[in-house]
């Protein structure tokens, strides 16, 4: 049997921090809306501070398939380029204000998370 050279596989085990792609930032919400119109106003508000943050709607589903728990509500994840960028959309003022309205049509789970 050929054991291969060490050097090889230290080399192959080896990478700089520039290889890796940067962590991107998520925004993950279960929202049960309560206020219809309420809830349109808040996703009104909410748009433009998503775009400006550089956030993207992955999945805006209103009837996910629930195999665990017992409430239905909207799903949401947006994507963005960091979880810094993921913070300073959510502790943004454009944001603050939508939350006040989306607070007050719908109960709402929401996580900030990082990955790739």
């Amino acid at each position: 049997m050929v054991l291969p050279n060490r050097d090889k596989i230290q080399e192959a085990l080896t990478f700089t921090w520039k290889e890796l792609p940067m962590p991107k930032g998520y925004l993950v919400a279960h929202i049960r809306v309560h206020d219809a119109e309420g809830f349109k106003k808040f996703a009104e508000m909410a748009m433009p501070a998503i775009a400006e943050y550089g956030g993207k709607v992955l999945v805006r589903n209103p009837n996910p398939e629930v195999r665990e728990g017992s409430d239905s509500g909207v799903a949401i994840v947006i994507e963005f380029e960091s979880i810094e960028n993921a913070r300073n959309f959510y502790e943004s003022s454009e944001y603050t204000a939508a939350k006040a309205v989306r607070e007050l049509a719908a109960d709402t789970d929401l996580i900030l998370v990082e990955g790739m």
